[in-house]
């Protein structure tokens, strides 16, 4: 067939209500520039939806807004989940030399607490490579209380990431110590992850654009790094403001925002104050209003580093560079009303020992509120400890069985214990009591997730269990 027959031709006027109708339905940004990039990623989707062509696949899907696993195909077609290890150097660097020692070296003497997301994570290449910074910056991992979280809209790439598992491309770039530690090769040729970092990283779906964060449920609050790189440039501006300020708020006062290169906007960002490192510009939350200060002399040019440029090494690749101190706490906040309302946002503040004492001067109130069972359990989880927030659950759900979120957090937290049937057992019962709720109801304690969203959540969460425990007994 001459080239010129084997193009696309989807019409202009069919573009632009496809476009229009993804950045509603899924926040993606399509202008008409990237019409061309929509239309191939359409006819790629058509096939997975065993439709003939790109206009059949655009017209069913204008049709009727699409389910939540039409939209994740949709995902896995029109944004490039491809990654490598240490992508992007410059920013691992300055995580590795100057914003996790600090962190470290002031929770050293006093809460052993640090919490990172990867929010966009793909097939987990990047928070696999944070795990491996923190163990090589942790000499002393079981004392601390590290949360590693990773999220994505696609369990396809989630499934792959948990399972951890990965060929030689998704190593470009990397130094050769770092496969020979860290990964050990398989029959088939490909490179599986030391045991002992896979289960650092817990893996969940998430959708940024209709999810909401920060959330206790989610394990979302009070972040001290955040990384969304190259996930943003796919967004409506609209869209994309909501993000960066969702962002804004799951971050602690003195937290980090690492976005890519190419997503890096004073206007977008303007919450947060510009920090500029040689060869990379990162976004840090302040406690203070108004216009936010931006530290250093100048802003360095945009670019994303050469995959010849390595990753950090076992010696500093980053000498001398100043990091702002954390800025003051502010000492007055609004706070909920109510002792549950206090522990609530002194959980969302990080202040986790002040929030747990809060909870329970409540459950001392009224010792028959499941509610305030589940909140507790939320925080001691946070806390790190895992069989008291079993406890908290399990005795929320005496007082009320029919209690959708504590099934849900019961079963996640079952989960990363490696107890899988139990955390089988859980999910089903909430997704049992789920299909009895209106699909638009907004669960109690759910912080606005409704019944049909947690539902897909839940599904999600399933579908790569085999992947993530495989290890495990069933």
């Amino acid at each position: 067939m001459p080239e010129a027959n084997a193009r696309m031709v989807l019409q202009d006027s069919l573009l632009s209500r496809l476009s229009e109708a993804l950045a509603a339905q899924m926040g993606l940004h399509f202008p008409k520039e990237r019409w061309r990039d929509l239309e191939r990623g359409i006819a790629a989707a058509a096939r997975d939806f065993h439709l003939p062509d790109a206009e059949a696949c655009a017209r069913w899907l204008l049709s009727a807004a699409p389910a939540r696993d039409q939209i994740e195909v949709l995902a896995s077609h029109l944004t490039v989940g491809e990654t490598y290890f240490f992508r992007e150097p410059r920013s691992f660097e300055i995580l590795e030399q100057q914003i996790l020692p600090e962190l470290i070296r002031s929770r050293r003497d006093g809460e052993r607490r640090l919490r990172i997301w990867s929010a966009g994570c793909a097939t987990g290449e990047e928070p696999y490579s944070i795990a491996m910074l923190l163990d090589r910056l942790i000499p002393d991992p079981g004392e601390w209380n590290v949360t590693l979280l990773a999220t994505d809209i696609n369990p396809r790439f989630l499934g792959k990431a948990a399972e951890g598992a990965y060929g030689a491309w998704s190593f470009r770039g990397t130094p050769d110590w770092i496969r020979e530690r860290y990964f050990k090769t398989r029959r088939d040729g490909r490179f599986e992850l030391d045991p002992r970092i896979r289960k650092r990283v817990t893996f969940s779906y998430l959708n940024l654009a209709e999810d909401a964060y920060p959330s206790l449920a989610g394990n979302t609050n009070a972040m001290d790094v955040i990384l969304c790189r190259n996930v943003l440039m796919y967004f409506a501006a609209e869209r994309a403001a909501k993000v960066a300020d969702g962002l804004h708020r799951c971050l602690l006062d003195g937290g980090w925002l690492i976005v890519g290169p190419a997503e890096t906007s004073h206007t977008l960002f303007s919450r947060f104050a510009t920090v500029n490192f040689p060869g990379v510009v990162l976004y840090r939350k302040t406690a203070h209003a108004g216009p936010r200060p931006v530290f250093g002399q100048r802003v360095l040019p945009r670019q994303e580093p050469s995959p010849q440029a390595g990753v950090a090494s076992p010696e500093p690749l980053v000498q001398n560079l100043p990091i702002p101190r954390e800025p003051p706490r502010e000492t007055i906040r609004a706070e909920e009303p109510g002792l549950d309302g206090r522990a609530r946002s002194c959980a969302n503040e990080g202040r986790l020992a002040e929030a747990a004492k809060w909870c329970e001067q409540a459950i001392a109130a009224d010792k028959l509120n499941p509610a305030r069972h589940y909140l507790l359990a939320n925080i001691r989880r946070e806390q790190g400890q895992n069989d008291a927030a079993a406890q908290s659950l399990q005795h929320a759900l005496y007082l009320d069985p029919d209690f959708v979120l504590a099934h849900f957090a019961l079963g996640n937290l079952r989960l990363s214990q490696g107890r899988r049937r139990e955390a089988e057992r859980h999910f089903e019962n909430a997704q049992a009591l789920l299909r009895s709720r209106p699909q638009d109801e907004i669960l109690p304690e759910a912080e606005g997730l409704t019944a049909g969203r947690l539902g897909e959540i839940i599904a999600s969460v399933r579908s790569i269990l085999p992947r993530a425990n495989k290890e495990q007994p069933a």
